[in-house]
């Protein structure tokens, strides 16, 4: 009894510093290097649960931290992780063909929630494709946007233009923005964590106002 509750205490352990790498940009990238960033990107991008994982502030730090933790040319690893973002919305824009109207009736999760999607919805709406490339740059609409492409079935080979538009704006403007910081600041490679916050602060604002804005105006914003 009780190595089993060690055993599990361990475990406890583990997925916590686990979550804790995952979520933290500086931390994913100095133990996972290239390889996880895309994994991570793919999956922010392409899986329901995505939203969890920091896109705009590991972009950036991916871009800080390039030529020191992150061993690669800037420029492949702009061309990488535009890719990854690419087949990161394929994927999710298949889930939403595959689950079609089934989504709109799914049960909120700890993971997926419909105010979410609504929320996605609503932005679809007002902008259209268009919001498939502005909602890279906004926290959780950056996953759901291509999932709902999918599940209201718009054109592919639409969808693809924009996918392939949005993920080359959002890699070749925060990757570079990062690693010019670093270069121009080299004192900024030790104050990753102000950067992040900065980042992540500006993107939640973004967020916040959305939700805002979409439960004064719910109405509005699906006649749009």
């Amino acid at each position: 009894m009780k190595k089993s509750r060690q055993s599990d205490l361990v475990f406890m352990e583990n997925l916590k510093e686990f979550f804790e790498i995952i979520i933290n940009s500086e931390k994913l990238i100095h133990y996972g290097g290239l390889a996880l960033l895309l994994i991570v990107i793919v999956a922010e991008t392409g899986l329901i649960i995505g939203f969890i994982f920091p896109g705009d502030a590991l972009l950036f730090t991916a871009g800080l931290l390039c030529g020191n933790d992150l061993s690669v040319n800037i420029w492949l690893l702009v061309i990488s992780v535009a890719l990854a973002a690419i087949a990161g919305n394929i994927i999710g824009f298949l889930t939403g063909k595959f689950l079609g109207k089934r989504l709109f009736l799914k049960k909120d999760t700890f993971f997926f929630k419909q105010r979410h999607l609504e929320k996605s919805h609503a932005y679809y709406e007002k902008y259209g494709g268009i919001a498939i490339i502005g909602g890279r740059f906004i926290p959780v609409v950056r996953t759901f946007v291509p999932i709902l492409a999918g599940a209201i079935n718009m054109e592919f080979v639409k969808f693809s233009f924009f996918n392939i538009s949005g993920a080359i704006l959002w890699s070749g403007t925060l990757i570079p923005l990062g690693y010019l910081v670093g270069k121009k600041i080299p004192a900024s490679i030790d104050n990753i964590e102000y950067f992040v916050l900065g980042i992540t602060i500006v993107t939640m604002t973004i967020l916040i106002r959305g939700i805002i804005k979409f439960k004064k105006n719910p109405g509005t914003e699906n006649k749009s």
